[in-house]
């Protein structure tokens, strides 16, 4: 990673230099073990909740941190260099968190918010349906209020961490006036006729798992309704916003740790009589990868920096999301390509770095959709 990071204050550099020791001693070595055989990280979560970050955005009334996303984000960036599974895992939960911490009442936050904050918990965010991804106002797993309950129905899709969340901010339909019909509601993971299917086989990121979630007459208490019923679309709209941010923090990351192994390896490696990193090719390629990785690291601070100072930021964190995914997809291929065969092989931990790079193309919106809320955003402003 970047030797120096311009950070605002001493605090904030001391925190990003724990989270990086902790990635380096406590992750990265085993990383790939873990994603060899689908192991979910949860002692690895609770570490880092023991180590105050699981909650570093969010007031300390409740026991976060209190930080700024420009400082969160590059904490997350030195958490998802060193095992990207647990750096998904990290901005999901964050954003799992958002709707109770910013919706919530205080009641509600004080009965569950320090318990996510400190770690004891960890959250996942259910939106997606099979039929309802892009298209997320087109949900249909229903809540119908009976007496003090709401009684829950439907399949929610490629939830990360189903099965092994403690809590699930989940958006239901509560009425059938399209997206104005949708609520949300804080789930418990316990919740009799909850249920999470088996894991999706994924091509990357095996250590997180995720699947489908299903509700059969789940039944959910009333007081755990965030908002107001008609809030849950504009909740999950604007927690995207922030977690879309997280994900191109992530990617980031991941560019970076495939660079740093691209450039040891050219160093050490000679043909020719010299090392291939000498080679002009070779140096073109290398020069455009820190650039990608440089430039996407400036887009999301930007955005962040933008939230941080309450002006408008979905724009530049759709820019921020779509930049840096493409541009680790691209980043992790080139570092294949500069191992040459010995990238191919799970010798090097760039094949993986690779596959891992498909998904945040796809996940919190895909690209497509980055691009239309980019242009969206030019028509009307």
């Amino acid at each position: 990673m970047p030797a120096e990071r311009l950070l605002p204050t001493t605090e904030a550099q001391d925190l990003v230099a724990l989270a990086a020791d902790i990635a380096r001693a406590e992750l990265a070595p085993v990383a790939s073990e873990f994603e060899k055989a689908e192991r979910f990280p949860r002692e690895q979560f609770r570490l880092l909740g023991k180590s105050g970050l699981l909650g570093l955005p969010y007031s300390a009334d409740w026991g976060g941190g209190e930080v700024s996303y420009e400082v969160y984000l590059q904490v997350l960036e030195e958490i998802a260099a060193a095992w990207m599974s647990v750096g998904v895992g990290l901005s999901v939960h964050t954003m799992s968190c958002y709707a109770l911490a910013h919706h919530g009442t205080d009641e509600q936050r004080d009965r569950w918010l320090p318990q996510m904050l400190d770690g004891d918990l960890l959250g996942a965010y259910a939106l997606s349906e099979m039929h309802a991804g892009s298209d997320a106002a087109a949900l249909s797993t229903k809540a119908v209020l009976e007496g003090s309950d709401y009684v829950v129905n439907g399949t929610k899709a490629w939830i990360t961490h189903a099965g092994q969340a403690d809590f699930y901010t989940t958006m239901v339909r509560t009425s059938d006036n399209g997206g104005r019909g949708i609520s949300c509601l804080l789930v418990d993971g316990k919740t009799p006729g909850l249920s999470a299917a088996e894991p999706e086989q994924k091509m990357g990121l095996t250590a997180s798992t995720t699947a489908q979630l299903r509700f059969e007459d789940a039944r959910v208490a009333s007081n755990r309704l965030i908002g107001n019923e008609g809030d849950g679309l504009k909740l999950a709209l604007s927690s995207l916003s922030s977690g879309r941010l997280g994900i191109a923090a992530c990617a980031v990351g991941l560019a970076q740790a495939a660079l740093d192994e691209a450039v040891e390896y050219a160093k050490g490696r000679t043909q020719f009589g010299r090392p291939i990193i000498e080679f002009q090719g070779l140096e073109f390629l290398l020069a455009d990868m820190a650039a990608t990785v440089e430039s996407s690291r400036a887009m999301y601070l930007d955005a962040a920096r933008r939230r941080d100072r309450g002006m408008p930021f979905q724009r530049q964190a759709s820019i921020a999301k779509l930049v840096a995914t493409d541009g680790a997809m691209k980043v992790t291929t080139d570092a294949v390509q500069v191992l040459g065969g010995a990238g191919y092989t799970k010798d090097f931990p760039v094949e993986r770095y690779m596959r891992e790079a498909k998904v945040p193309q796809i996940f919190e919106g895909t690209n497509q959709i980055q691009r239309l809320v980019i242009a969206r955003e030019l028509k009307n402003s």
